[in-house]
């Protein structure tokens, strides 16, 4: 589709609460970073549907993390579309912006067109990763993969692990500014509902697939109420609205939820961002003995590696490399 300028909300994150609703969210738009992670794989459609939703909810869960840690989401299945992984690394300083990266693995032949991209991963798990940063062990939650997207996957986490009601709205697409070449672009809302001292729900399953939780399962009353307005208030935003350029994502949360009390908190920047390098890579061979190393060696005489996330491309002398170097 052709879509005019960019706007100054591009890759970027906004916080905001419904006061009402008692519901908190976020608005993302992903344009320079998402594009970035799509542009150098060249995914076939039904990958980069996979990779541009999961990056667009690591963008929306991310947000709230403490400066320096890390959320990764990680999806792992039995299908053709064997794992997608995605990083948001946290601001190192107040005011800079958040990094993001995502990656997919997966067997091209076996890939079915005609299938949902959820149906791709086939049997598997969702997991949120969270790392606090070194001498802390990260915290992983872990969910199934069920009903018919990742967005799905998420709210399903969120009721199952945190008991908190959660819905998210993605759109990503490619877009043409003018004559210029396409370029994707995404954006998406996700809702929550703020927690509570003692969750509804009880310990005897849910009545979401598979006897898990969902949000009918942990709100009553008021509570559930304000919850089913904000979601069908969300459900009238369209794509054009969140990813065209003409309305500002300040405007779609008073369009949708003027009646709601939206406010509004400071805005994330994010871009995209790896963590590779080469003495990482270094790091990562030095467990190898100089016999398995001497088997990495290109007919160049070096090893190499390449990284899935930025498609950086190291090359090393093997006589520096491996558990041996130092000896």
């Amino acid at each position: 589709m052709t879509i005019g300028s960019k706007i100054a909300w591009d890759d970027t994150v906004l916080p905001f609460q419904l006061d009402r609703a008692d519901v908190r969210g976020r608005v993302v738009r992903l344009d320079g970073a998402l594009d970035r992670m799509l542009r150098q794989h060249d995914y076939p459609p039904v990958v980069t549907a996979l990779v541009a939703e999961a990056a667009l909810l690591t963008a929306l869960i991310g947000q709230t993390i403490k400066l320096r840690w890390r959320l990764s989401l990680q999806i792992q299945g039995n299908g053709p579309v064997r794992m997608i992984a995605t990083d948001y690394y946290a601001p190192t300083d107040s005011g800079d912006p958040a990094r993001i990266r995502a990656y997919a693995y997966f067997d091209e032949e076996a890939l079915d067109p005609a299938a949902t991209p959820l149906a791709q991963v086939g049997e598997g798990y969702f997991a949120i990763v969270l790392d606090q940063g070194t001498g802390m062990v990260p915290y992983q939650g872990i969910t199934p993969i069920s009903g018919s997207s990742l967005s799905h996957c998420a709210e399903t986490y969120f009721a199952q692990s945190e008991q908190l009601p959660t819905r998210f709205q993605v759109f990503f697409g490619e877009v043409r500014e003018g004559d210029g070449a396409p370029e994707w672009r995404g954006a998406g809302v996700m809702l929550q509902h703020m927690p509570k001292a003692s969750p509804h729900a009880t310990g005897e399953g849910g009545s979401g697939e598979g006897g898990l939780l969902a949000a009918g399962d942990i709100l009553s009353g008021d509570d559930q109420e304000n919850w089913n307005r904000a979601n069908i208030l969300l459900d009238t935003v369209e794509a054009l609205e969140l990813i065209g350029p003409e309305v500002q994502p300040t405007d779609v949360l008073v369009r949708l939820f003027h009646e709601e009390a939206p406010r509004v908190y400071d805005p994330q920047p994010v871009t995209f961002g790896c963590s590779c390098s080469a003495e990482k890579v270094r790091t990562s061979l030095s467990i190898y003995p100089a016999e398995e190393i001497a088997t990495m060696v290109t007919p160049e005489g070096v090893v190499t590696a390449d990284c899935q996330f930025c498609g950086a491309h190291y090359e090393f002398d093997p006589a520096t490399l491996g558990s041996d170097a130092d000896a």
